[in-house]
C-alpha cells in the first residue's frame, strides 16, 4: 500500500488506543508520575484552608503561635510542590523522549524492510521529513501530555472537592461555564489538526527540495544549468507558504480561547461582587476567610482547566502527525523475509532462472519488463547479459539479490528459491556492484568495512589491490583514513567504481552480479579492473550486465535480451557465427571503440 492510498494527512483517523500503547512499556514510570502528581495536588490544596484559618482565626484572635505554624505550613507546601514538580517533569520527559526514540527507530526499521520499488516512487526528502519533522513535531505532546493530563485532572478533581467543602452553591455557579469551554476547545482542536496536516506536507516538500538541490549532484546540476536562482525562488515560495500556515496554526481559535481566559478571570471578581451584595443586605453568604479561600481555589481550578483544554487542543493537532507516522508503519513491505527460511550452510553458486516473468506494474497490459526468462548458470561459470538500453538487463540482475520479486516463475540458488532464503544468507551469497556507485560520507576504510565490519587492515589492502585502487589510496594525504566526501564526489567515477569493487571483493560472495561495473572506467583502467574481476570470478558464479562487449567476450555463455525476452544465447564465437543481434552489437561496439 502506498502512502498516497490513504486519506490526506490530517484527515486520516487515528485510533487513540494505538497511541496509548506506545506508553505501555513505561507504565511503571508513569505510575510514579501519577503518584507524585497526586501528592502534589493534595498538598497544594492545603494552602487555601490554611489561608482561611489565618484570616478567620489566627489574625482576629491574635494567636501568633497558630499564625506561625500556618505560615510555616504554607511555606512547606510551596517547597513540597516544587520538589514534586521537578521530579515528575524529569520522569515524564524521560518517558516522552523514549517514546519518540521508539517511534523513530520503528519507522526507520520498517522502512529498511521496504522494497526498492517503494524508494523509487518516494522522494527521499519526504521520508526524512516523516522521521525528523513529524516525530519532532510531536515532542511537546509526547513528553508533556501524560503528565499534564494526570496533573491537571487530579488538580481539577481535588479542587472541585475542596470548593464543595467550602460552599456548594458557589461551586455549582463556577462550573456552569465548563461545557461551553469544552465545546470551544474541540472546535479549535479540529481546526488546528487540519492546518497541522497541511503544514507537515509543506515541510516535507521543503525537505525534498533541500535534499535534492543542496546535495553535491544537485549543486552541480543547478550551477551548470544556470538554475540556482530558480531553485532559490522555488524554495522561497514553499517557505512563504509555510509561514502562512504557521501563522494560521498559531492564531487558530485564539479569539475563542481568549474568551475563555476573560470569563475565567472574571469569575473571582463576580464572586466577590455576589458576596458583597449579600453582606449589604445583612445576610452574608460566607465568611471573609471562606470567600478568600474559595476564590483562591477558583483561580486554582481555572488554571488546570485551561491547561486541560489546551492539552486537548494539542492532542487533536498532533493527530495529524500520528496519522502520518502510522501511515508509514502500516505500509506492507512488498518483499517479506520467509517465516521459516531454508538454511544455507554452504553456497556453491548454481543460479537458475526458471521461466521468470517480471512486471513493475503487475496486471497492466504491455507492462512486462521480463517474459519467460529460462537460464541456468552453473556454479563457477560466467553469464553475460547484453542488449539494447531498456531490454531488461538491470531488472534481471535485481532479481538475484531479491531487490525485486519475480511476478512469475522463480529464481533459485543451489536449488533454493531466493524467496525461501533469509535476507542475511542471501546478502552473504550474492555480491552486487551496480552502475551507480554509492559511497558514504566517511573514510575510505569505513566505506570498505561496510561490507565486512571486522575486516583487518591487511584485508582492506588486499581487496584494494585486487580492485587496482590500493596505490591511489596509499597516495592520498590520509591514506585509508581519507574522508570520501558526500556520495564519493571527492573521487572520480573510475575510482568510485574500483572502491565499490573492492568492497564487494572484501565481502567474498560466491555469486557476483556486476551491473555495468566497468562503465565509468577508461580503457586502460577498465582493462586493469577487468583483470581483477576475472581473478575474483575464478571458481565463482558471475553474472555480468554490460554495454561494452569487450568485457564479456570470454564469458561461458552470453544472452542477448530484446524487449525483456531471450533473443539469442551461446558463446561469443557461436553468436558471431549466427550473425544476428549479438553480431550487430559487436560490430557497433568495435566501430565506437575504433572511433
Amino acid at each position: 500500500m502506498r502512502p498516497t492510498d490513504h486519506p490526506r494527512d490530517g484527515e486520516r483517523r487515528v485510533d487513540r488506543r494505538r497511541i496509548l500503547r506506545l506508553f505501555r512499556p513505561y507504565r511503571g514510570r508513569l505510575a510514579v508520575v501519577a503518584l507524585l502528581v497526586g501528592l502534589s495536588s493534595l498538598v497544594l490544596l492545603a494552602s487555601p484552608f490554611m489561608l482561611r484559618h489565618v484570616l478567620d482565626v489566627a489574625l482576629p484572635e491574635g494567636r501568633t503561635g497558630l499564625l506561625t505554624l500556618l505560615v510555616l505550613g504554607m511555606i512547606a507546601v510551596a517547597v513540597a510542590t516544587s520538589v514534586f514538580g521537578v521530579l515528575q517533569t524529569y520522569i515524564s520527559t524521560g518517558v516522552g523522549q523514549r517514546v519518540m526514540h521508539d517511534l523513530r527507530t520503528a519507522v526507520y526499521a520498517h522502512l529498511q524492510r521496504m522494497s526498492l520499488a517503494f524508494f523509487t516512487r518516494t522522494r527521499t526528502g519526504e521520508v526524512q521529513s516523516r522521521i525528523a519533522n513529524d516525530i519532532g513535531g510531536m515532542q511537546s505532546t509526547v513528553t508533556s501530555t501524560a503528565t499534564s493530563l494526570v496533573s491537571n485532572f487530579t488538580s481539577v478533581t481535588a479542587t472541585v472537592a475542596a470548593m464543595l467543602a467550602l460552599d456548594w452553591r458557589l461551586t455549582l455557579v463556577s462550573l456552569t461555564t465548563l461545557p461551553f469551554f469544552v465545546w470551544i476547545s474541540r472546535r479549535v482542536g479540529n481546526e488546528r489538526r487540519r492546518i497541522t496536516g497541511r503544514r507537515q506536507r509543506q515541510l516535507a516538500a521543503m525537505s525534498a527540495i533541500v535534499e535534492e538541490s543542496l546535495s553535491v549532484s544537485g549543486i552541480l546540476l543547478g550551477r551548470t544549468m544556470g538554475r540556482s536562482r530558480a531553485l532559490t525562488d522555488r524554495f522561497a515560495d514553499e517557505s512563504r507558504g509555510l509561514v502562512d500556515l504557521e501563522i494560521r496554526a498559531s492564531m487558530a481559535g485564539r479569539w475563542r480561547q481568549s474568551t475563555i481566559q476573560i470569563v475565567m478571570s472574571a469569575m473571582p471578581a463576580l464572586t466577590y461582587w455576589a458576596a458583597g451584595l449579600t453582606v449589604s443586605r445583612g445576610h452574608p453568604l460566607v465568611s471573609i476567610g471562606t470567600l478568600v479561600a474559595f476564590t483562591t481555589l477558583q483561580t486554582s481550578l481555572f488554571r488546570p482547566t485551561v491547561q486541560l483544554l489546551q492539552t486537548s487542543v494539542d492532542v487533536q493537532s498532533s493527530m495529524a502527525l500520528f496519522g502520518r507516522i502510522f501511515e508509514y508503519l502500516d505500509l506492507e513491505p512488498d518483499i517479506e523475509e520467509p517465516a521459516e527460511p531454508r538454511p544455507m550452510p554452504r553456497v556453491r553458486g548454481d543460479v537458475r532462472f526458471d521461466h521468470v516473468g517480471f512486471s513493475y506494474e503487475p496486471g497492466k497490459d504491455g507492462a512486462d519488463a521480463l517474459t519467460d526468462i529460462d537460464l541456468t548458470v552453473p556454479a563457477g561459470t560466467s553469464l553475460a547479459v547484453v542488449g539494447e538500453t531498456g531490454a531488461g538487463k538491470t531488472t534481471l540482475s535485481y532479481l538475484v539479490p531479491r531487490l525485486y520479486d519475480v511476478t512469475s516463475g522463480s529464481v533459485s540458488i543451489d536449488g533454493v528459491d531466493v524467496r525461501d532464503m533469509a535476507f542475511a544468507d542471501l546478502a552473504a551469497a550474492v555480491g552486487v556492484v551496480s552502475q551507480e556507485t554509492y559511497l558514504f560520507h566517511a573514510s575510505v576504510a569505513d566505506n570498505l568495512r561496510f561490507a565486512k565490519p571486522d575486516a583487518s587492515d591487511a584485508e582492506l589492502r588486499a581487496a584494494a589491490r585486487a580492485a587496482q585502487i590500493h596505490d591511489h589510496i596509499a597516495g592520498l594525504p590520509d591514506g585509508y583514513d581519507t574522508l570520501v566526501g558526500e556520495r564519493g564526489h571527492r573521487f572520480s567515477g573510475g575510482e568510485k567504481q574500483r572502491l565499490a569493487i573492492a568492497r564487494t571483493i572484501l565481502r567474498d560472495p560466491p555469486v557476483l552480479v556486476l551491473d555495468e561495473a566497468t562503465s565509468a572506467l577508461d580503457t586502460r583502467t577498465e582493462h586493469a579492473v577487468q583483470q581483477a574481476v576475472d581473478a575474483l570470478a575464478a571458481g565463482r558464479t558471475t553474472i555480468t550486465i554490460a554495454h561494452r562487449l569487450s568485457t564479456v567476450r570470454d564469458a561461458d555463455q552470453i544472452v542477448v535480451l530484446d524487449g525483456g525476452r531471450v533473443a539469442e544465447r551461446g558463446t561469443h564465437a557461436e553468436l558471431l557465427a549466427l550473425g544476428g543481434r549479438y553480431a550487430a552489437l559487436v560490430s557497433r561496439d568495435d566501430a565506437l571503440t575504433a572511433a
